[in-house]
């Protein structure tokens, strides 16, 4: 089987348009979590992770005429325009496009929005895409609740291994919008406070939009020192409920079995947990089962959540990216939030900004519908100190 890479990368959130500036910001604890009070979106205050429109506007008005185009949009082409150019790569018919996303241009639907609402279909958002930058090929939609980010990883190795494509870009996406907080809202989940992942006083979920992409390849050549290479990967769906995971934790279980099957590896050789981390009950509980169901209990975890919030069908991706700087930097990053486990199972989650050698890190997802994702990353030899 051909190796796949992850190469160029970037993350467009409020805590900057470049990975390496939203990274830094990280390093430095900084939250791009604020608290709102917007009776258009949501009847009470909330907590969330925003980016200016005004901000996306001037920037993509740089490259293309902004008004024809959705938030959402702007953000995914500003984004994946940052990967496309560096790349160089000539987009024929051997290069795939993948985008991600649970909601899409859900906001179109809002009578206030000035786009026709066809722009909701998940279809249209991929032929924008698809159409501004020229790919050949019909971009691939992938919506699978809050693991569609990291899956898009999963599939983009797999078009690869298989011989359709020589490299896979992908683009993933999600707004912070009316129907998104209120859904939220109606499990009585959402926090007018920043979050706390698997604390003993966390108080609830918060949401954040941002846009990430990266290049997934078949070609070591060029690789920014930052890349990694997909030892191996698993999706399992647990088939609970539709909208709470299985108290076992079986479905992140079994994924990340199968994934460190695959990469023949054990347990032992993981060297950081890039979890999921929503900081609700029900996923922190089941994340720390199946960790120790795993024998994982010792190896240094952390969620993102406290730095941008849950970021849906973007945050597998998002955090993928955080975790190949993190591995090139050899730097644990803090679980931002964390203060006293507040899980029934003991996991070793990071307080503090930890210096490490990392080789090989794993990063995991679960959402709605009982899906759950795990990949493995491993330094390429190029990166090795």
């Amino acid at each position: 089987m051909a190796k796949t890479y992850l190469s160029y990368n970037n993350i467009h959130s409020n805590l900057g348009f470049n990975s390496e500036t939203v990274v830094e910001n990280i390093s430095k604890g900084l939250s791009g979590l604020d608290r709102y009070e917007d009776a258009s979106l949501l009847p009470g205050p909330f907590c969330a992770s925003l980016i200016s429109s005004e901000k996306i506007e001037d920037e993509f008005n740089k490259i293309g005429d902004a008004s024809k185009f959705t938030k959402l949009e702007q953000m995914m082409i500003l984004s994946l325009k940052k990967v496309v150019d560096p790349s160089n790569i000539p987009l024929n018919e051997k290069v795939g496009l993948i985008i991600s996303t649970t909601k899409g241009n859900i906001d179109v639907l809002e009578k206030e929005s000035e786009f026709p609402k066809n722009r909701a279909y998940l279809s249209e958002l991929g032929k924008i895409i698809q159409n501004f930058f020229g790919f050949k090929n019909e971009s691939i939609v992938l919506s699978n609740a809050c693991v569609s980010g990291v899956m898009a990883i999963s599939v983009a190795k797999r078009f690869i291994s298989e011989g359709k494509y020589d490299n896979v870009f992908i683009a993933s996406g999600d707004l912070v919008t009316k129907f998104i907080l209120s859904g939220f809202n109606s499990f009585q989940a959402l926090s007018a406070e920043p979050c706390k992942p698997y604390d003993k006083y966390r108080v609830g979920i918060n949401l954040g939009e941002v846009s990430a992409s990266v290049l997934v390849t078949s070609s070591k050549e060029g690789l920014p020192a930052e890349a990694v290479e997909i030892l191996g990967d698993a999706s399992r769906n647990d088939a609970n409920h539709i909208s709470g995971p299985s108290r076992t934790g079986e479905g992140l279980f079994r994924s990340v079995k199968a994934a460190l099957n695959e990469a023949n590896i054990t347990s032992a050789e993981i060297d950081y947990i890039s979890a999921h981390g929503t900081a609700t009950p029900f996923n922190d509980e089941m994340e720390a089962i199946a960790f120790s169901r795993l024998g994982m209990e010792l190896v240094p975890l952390n969620s993102l959540k406290g730095f941008f919030g849950h970021t849906l069908g973007a945050s597998g991706l998002l955090e993928t990216i955080v975790g190949m700087h993190s591995m090139e930097k050899n730097i644990l990053f803090s679980s931002k939030g964390f203060t006293e486990l507040g899980v029934s199972k003991h996991i070793n989650i990071i307080k503090g900004n930890t210096p490490k050698m990392l080789k090989v890190f794993l990063k995991t997802a679960s959402g709605f519908g009982g899906c759950n994702t795990a990949v493995i990353f491993k330094k390429t030899t190029t990166n090795q100190p």
